[in-house]
């Protein structure tokens, strides 16, 4: 078993993670929570048994309620809604996010025409439209060539931060090939902990027969690594939300395999895949390790400058 790292958590997930838990240590359930607070059934679960309320939008908070933004963020538009209704508000969004928010802002501001890769149906992406939505257009990494903008004034690009590395420079070259002058972001958006964990896992799959990345199926960093797993040479790839969902079919002919998680996976459902593969003859682990991850992020303000709560 060649077991990839880095993997799980990165600091934005940690960070979220701790916010919901601190809200409840200080103020006591329940803590209404905006969507999933990360993309993982385990971890939501776990904060739900734990006194954490989880609501697709703000109309399902009781009026004066705590409620905590996920990570993935949210737009303008949710925050004054928030406000309007008197909601305490504690947001998580990853900071990482918030960058790509203030570019948002900042490009369309200037008079940008801006070009989001990314899924339009994923949470980070609405929340970014939210900050121009007159001036955002998404298109898909798989179909730049569908892309609505006009191009009739500047362009720039901006993507979702867990995507694949490679199939969003490849949209970046095709949406030039339209749009000669597309101004870059002043930064790359895909965030570090994605890279890391593509890389991690580009290195192992050449010689896997099989790849199994633990991680639930809306989440967008865990589905890249699955592609890009396949992409890197893996025989086969599969998404397990735990160890149960792992298939013995998959281990037929099957000399080594290769395991990570998605950045939203505590290490402990990690742990219990590697169980699961030790008692059916891949006990022998050979972690390889890329990059060792150091980023830590605070706590947001709310939480920081609470003193002595009742």
């Amino acid at each position: 078993m060649l077991l990839a790292a880095p993997r799980g958590y990165c600091a934005g997930v940690e960070r979220a993670i701790l916010t919901v838990e601190e809200a409840l240590r200080r103020f006591g359930p329940p803590v209404y929570v905006r969507k999933q607070i990360v993309h993982n059934t385990y971890v939501v679960d776990d904060l739900t048994r734990r006194g954490a309320i989880f609501v697709d939008e703000l109309d399902e908070v009781p009026g004066g309620s705590l409620v905590v933004f996920s990570a993935h963020g949210v737009s303008p538009a949710v925050k004054e809604e928030a406000g309007r209704r008197a909601l305490r508000t504690i947001d998580a969004t990853c900071p990482l996010v918030t960058k790509v928010h203030k570019e948002a802002a900042r490009l369309a501001g200037a008079g940008y025409e801006i070009v989001l890769i990314g899924h339009a149906e994923h949470e980070e992406v609405e929340g970014t439209i939210g900050e121009a939505p007159d001036r955002i257009h998404v298109v898909d990494p798989a179909r730049p060539d569908e892309v609505t903008a006009s191009g009739s004034g500047r362009v720039s690009w901006l993507s979702q931060t867990t995507l694949a590395v490679d199939e969003t420079m490849a949209a970046v070259t095709s949406l030039r090939e339209r749009f000669p002058n597309l101004v870059d972001p002043p930064s790359d958006d895909i965030c570090y902990a994605s890279q890391n964990r593509q890389e991690a896992i580009t290195r192992i799959a050449p010689q896997c027969e099989l790849v199994i990345v633990v991680g639930s199926a809306n989440s967008s960093n865990s589905q890249r690594l699955v592609e890009v797993a396949r992409h890197a040479g893996a025989d086969a790839a599969y998404l397990v939300d735990r160890a149960a969902d792992a298939d013995e079919r998959w281990l037929e002919g099957v000399e080594t395999v290769g395991v990570t998680s998605g950045a939203s996976v505590p290490e402990r459902l990690v742990e219990d895949l590697i169980d699961w593969l030790a008692t059916r003859g891949f006990a022998d682990v050979e972690p390889v390790t890329l990059t060792e991850e150091t980023l830590t992020f605070s706590l947001p303000l709310e939480l920081r400058s609470v003193r002595n709560p009742r």
